[in-house]
């Protein structure tokens, strides 16, 4: 019998993270796995969380609690039946648990300090699928991720328009 597995999940509401969420729930989680979507808010993010959890991230919240609109509210993020959808289907079909976390930074380093805090065995994340200049003048999160990650990364791209 494998070892249940910890699987993140890098989630920014775009359709590349829906599309990497997508895919661990069909390809990756089995049975008593467990799946934590990560979210990481801009720095200058006012929230009332950010002031009690800024440093070491929101608590692992469970599914029952991120499905309120509430919560939702409380951390700045966006309600997304898609995304709730996805990670009921998951729990209920594999028996895979699910948690949220939340960290506020620069997304390359908070999904870093991600895979370490939550000692995760793999990280699934969206690729924005940025232009050669864009890559260079901005930076690329998955290239970052990729390249410093402690786990398995795996980069699911976005369709052609």
């Amino acid at each position: 019998m494998e070892k249940a597995r910890t699987v993140g999940v890098g989630m920014d509401y775009s359709s590349t993270s829906k599309a990497a969420l997508r895919w661990a729930a069909e390809n990756l989680i089995g049975g008593g796995d467990r799946i934590i979507l990560i979210q990481v808010q801009p720095p200058n993010a006012d929230h009332t969380r950010k002031q009690l959890f800024e440093g070491t991230g929101s608590p692992l919240v469970p599914l029952a609690e991120f499905r309120e609109i509430n919560f939702s509210k409380q951390y700045g993020l966006t309600y997304d039946p898609e995304v709730l959808d996805i990670l009921d289907t998951v729990s209920r079909t594999k028996g895979a648990g699910v948690a949220v976390k939340v960290y506020w930074g620069d997304p390359r380093e908070k999904l870093i300090d991600a895979v370490e805090d939550l000692k995760l065995d793999s990280l699934v994340m969206g690729s924005r699928g940025l232009g050669a200049i864009k890559r260079v003048l901005l930076g690329s999160v998955s290239n970052y991720v990729v390249t410093n990650a402690p786990c398995p990364v795996t980069v699911v791209k976005g369709s052609k328009p």
